[in-house]
């Protein structure tokens, strides 16, 4: 069994409704369960920062500070991390609406925000999601790379540096006569950078696709299966030099195209994840609303078990509105795949009846107008 990870205190101050909470936790699962508009997901989204990013709804930092508060908001937590007991303080302070926010380890200020993916790892699945399969190419391009990016911490950076190098090509190309040497050098940084995000991306394609085979039999969950499309599809089996070769000559070649185009129109930031229900063999786009729900669980969950055996550590596992669209079989199936993982869980559902399956193995907290009681 992988190390469970627990959160085991969780304070939140000036962060969405809630003015200030301080929440004692035991190490089972939570289910938040209360009106709509309580701020259920409000919480959620406070855990959500407990790593890189800007949560699990992407929201501006000046959005997430309680309206009306006079300054930021903070978030903190004590933790049994990857690396042992540590408390986690993160947020923002007022005035730095346009700036990172801020991180402290056990009271001392962290390099980075990035630090906080050695202590946990965290997984979440939102009704957001649920048009993951015929939304844009580019919210499975975010949802890839946030999977990603729970293995290889260095995967945000790159994509990070690829999109500057990128803006700065496609400024130098809007020029009416540009620097033909510093386009060489910002596109031979491109391919090195975008290659290997092709590479991180594809490598986590195959070894989800390996989970998602082994666990066909487990339970009620349709597999998916799954496929890169849209960037160097027959090149990713040559060596990576090779591969930067034929990005760097494709970067070359396309100078007057993407000039006129004004934008880089090759590159990762084109790839789309290409799903199919494996027993129907559809298009995930085609299935019903229930069997795009399933098959999105399987994923997270299949997701959430690569972590926990790659790193030898349990991911923290935000559901929110998890019961929408199971049936109670699918649910008490859910529930049993969770408690598996060995990992501590958050859900959130309107109906405490829904997460009777449960039993003792959660504790069950009622969330009203930015209070909690249980």
């Amino acid at each position: 069994m992988p190390h469970k990870v627990t959160i085991f205190s969780l304070k939140l101050h000036d962060f969405r409704n809630y003015a200030s909470i301080a929440l004692g936790l035991d190490g089972r699962h939570v289910v938040l369960t209360g009106a709509n508009g309580a701020g259920k997901t409000n919480l959620m989204e406070a855990v959500s920062f407990l790593t890189p990013g800007r949560g699990l709804r992407r929201a501006a930092y000046a959005d997430v500070a309680r309206e009306g508060a006079p300054g930021g908001f903070s978030v903190f937590a004590a933790i049994d991390g990857m690396q042992g007991e540590v408390e986690i303080g993160t947020g923002t302070e007022a005035g730095e609406e346009g700036q990172s926010r801020r991180l402290r380890l056990n009271g001392t200020a962290a390099r980075s925000v990035d630090e906080l993916l050695e202590h946990l790892r965290v997984v979440w699945l939102t009704p957001s999601m649920d048009g993951l399969f015929t939304g844009a190419s580019s919210d499975r391009r975010r949802f890839l790379d946030r999977l990603v990016l729970s293995l290889d911490p260095d995967h945000g950076r790159r994509a990070a540096d690829f999109d500057k190098a990128m803006r700065g090509r496609n400024r130098l190309l809007s020029e009416p006569r540009p620097d033909a040497r510093w386009l060489d050098a910002l596109e031979l940084q491109m391919a090195e950078i975008g290659v290997a995000m092709a590479l991180a991306r594809r490598e986590l394609v195959g070894l989800l696709a390996g989970i998602v085979e082994a666990a066909r039999d487990e339970g009620p969950f349709p597999s998916a299966a799954m496929a890169l499309s849209g960037f160097l599809d027959d090149e990713l089996d040559r060596p990576a030099y090779e591969i930067e070769e034929v990005y760097a000559a494709m970067l070359r070649d396309g100078r007057f195209r993407d000039a006129a185009a004004g934008r880089t129109l090759d590159g990762p930031h084109r790839v789309d994840l290409m799903i199919r229900h494996r027993e129907k063999d559809m298009d995930a786009a085609r299935c019903s609303t229930g069997e795009q729900k399933a098959l999105l669980v399987g994923m997270v969950l299949a997701h959430a078990g690569l972590v926990a055996g790659m790193t030898g550590h349990a991911p923290i596992l935000l559901l929110d509105e998890i019961s929408a669209h199971l049936d109670e079989g699918r649910r008490a199936a859910l529930f049993d795949r969770v408690d598996a993982l060995g990992g501590q869980a958050f859900m959130t559902g309107t109906d405490r009846a829904m997460f009777e399956a449960l039993g003792d193995r959660a504790r069950f907290l009622t969330v009203a107008n930015g209070a909690i009681a249980g």
